[in-house]
């Protein structure tokens, strides 16, 4: 397999030791269970393919981006009595994301984007944060669940292992699906008070009280040409960002 010069895991120093980049990517998933039968590192499954489909997207534009390695655990509070899956604080973020940043600010690399993979992470607070300890830095946070409408290519409602996430894992890696008939039915019960439901008022899921088999959403109408499609618009749209992000100038950012 040839070395993909933007992913920072396959490159070398040979090619390195003259480079320089405008943008860094840093992928962020989670390792947790996805339904009875999705992988537990489904999210990073998701953020490694479409983070590195981007970035070519990016570069063979001539987006000088490096895509970090994937950090595989996320903010899990809500499914500590699930067995093994894996948590890290937000406090454990933040002190992860400042070390990383040091690196970067210290080489000149003053863009970075957070390419969330995870509902669970909630970069915003920690973003504030940092960009006052390290002012030079432009740090920006992605969610790609969000970058297209996901219920103009799905018909069912949901946000864990649902028909949006299968179709994505049948298209990147159906030898990791189990067989339809293992599918559980992703159904999952909401608050009995309806203004969590509206949206203007939130409070954490406790997820062994809210579905049977971890998932949330209906998985069985995911097909890989869904996810294949899905993922095609997902990446177009944000390679075309990460080009742009590239090419922005940190002193003219706004009209």
């Amino acid at each position: 397999m040839t070395s993909r010069p933007y992913i920072l895991a396959e490159t070398n120093w040979n090619a390195l030791k003259a480079a320089t980049f405008d943008l860094a990517v840093l992928p962020w998933g989670a390792t947790e269970a996805h339904n009875y039968h999705l992988p537990y590192a489904t999210d990073n499954y998701e953020a490694d393919a479409l983070a590195a489909e981007s970035a070519r997207i990016a570069w063979e534009k001539g987006g000088k981006v490096i895509v970090l390695p994937t950090l595989p655990f996320g903010v899990n509070t809500g499914q500590s009595d699930i067995y093994l899956d894996i948590n890290l604080n937000p406090s454990t973020q933040f002190a992860i994301l400042c070390d990383i940043i040091e690196v970067l600010n210290r080489q000149d690399v003053f863009k970075l984007l957070l390419f969330n993979s995870h509902g669970g992470n909630n970069f915003k607070s920690i973003v504030r944060e940092l960009g006052l300890k390290f002012p030079k830095m432009f740090i920006s946070l992605s969610n790609w669940t969000q970058v297209v409408d996901k219920y103009s290519y799905f018909e069912e409602k949901g946000d864990h292992a649902d028909e949006m996430e299968t179709s994505l894992m049948l298209h990147l890696h159906p030898d990791l699906v189990l067989p339809k008939e293992k599918w559980g039915d992703g159904a999952s019960k909401g608050y009995k008070i309806k203004s969590f439901s509206e949206g203007w008022v939130w409070a954490e899921r406790q997820w062994s009280k809210i579905s049977a088999d971890t998932g949330v959403g209906n998985p069985h109408r995911s097909t890989k040409e869904k996810g294949e499609r899905f993922f095609t618009d997902v990446t177009q749209k944000m390679g075309n960002f990460m080009f742009e992000l590239c090419q922005a100038d940190l002193g003219d950012m706004y009209e």
